[in-house]
């Protein structure tokens, strides 16, 4: 019997486009948008320090600036990085008809501006029971040690659990623990695939 839902949140209840976020440091640095995507992708060590909480705010911003030799405040930085998400609100509706019949989780690779900005933006985020996120944790999917606090926070064994992720290495991790999972792609009708899970 499944007793908990632990859901991604990027790509599944909130969608996001980091396209956005590097569009707008275009105008305040001499680099193209195909230039800071690829320095961006270059420099993803800096973007997991954070998510893994290694690193403050300042120190990510300070980073960033110097990578790119933008001219830009903290404050502007953090408005362009953090407004790229918007919320997909039948998966939404989704997780509020289960609330009180399910444990539910958030398990979440992110740092403390976006969550911090997604929580105050959309609200309905707090209908989650607990939140397992990866600054606070130290550790990111698909690492094992995360996916354990997951199941601690959910007091269930994996298969009383439904993982739910957008990437396929994630879902991996979690099915090798045992976890029932859902690989959340654009058009899954997350309600179809929970019921094949005795979930409604």
């Amino acid at each position: 019997m499944i007793k908990s839902i632990i859901s991604d949140l990027g790509k599944v209840i909130v969608d996001f486009d980091n396209n956005r976020f590097f569009s707008g440091l275009s105008r305040y640095c001499s680099y193209s948008f195909d230039e800071i995507v690829r320095r961006s992708r270059d420099h993803l060590d800096i973007h997991f320090a954070f998510d893994r909480g290694e690193i403050s705010p300042q120190e990510f911003y300070l980073k960033v600036k110097q990578i790119l030799s933008a001219d830009l405040e903290q404050d502007e930085f953090f408005r362009l990085y953090n407004d790229i998400f918007s919320l997909n609100e039948k998966v939404m509706v989704t997780f509020q008809k289960l609330k009180g019949k399910y444990k539910l989780l958030i398990l979440s690779n992110t740092d403390p501006e976006r969550f911090g900005f997604i929580k105050k933006t959309f609200p309905d985020i707090l209908d989650f029971d607990y939140f397992v996120l990866s600054y606070e944790q130290g550790f990111l999917k698909p690492q094992e040690e995360i996916y354990k606090v997951a199941l601690k926070k959910a007091q269930a064994l994996p298969f009383e659990c439904v993982f739910i992720d957008d990437m396929e290495e994630n879902i991996s991790a979690a099915a090798s623990l045992g976890f029932n999972t859902i690989h959340f792609k654009p058009g899954t009708d997350l309600r179809a695939e929970l019921r094949g899970f005795q979930v409604d």
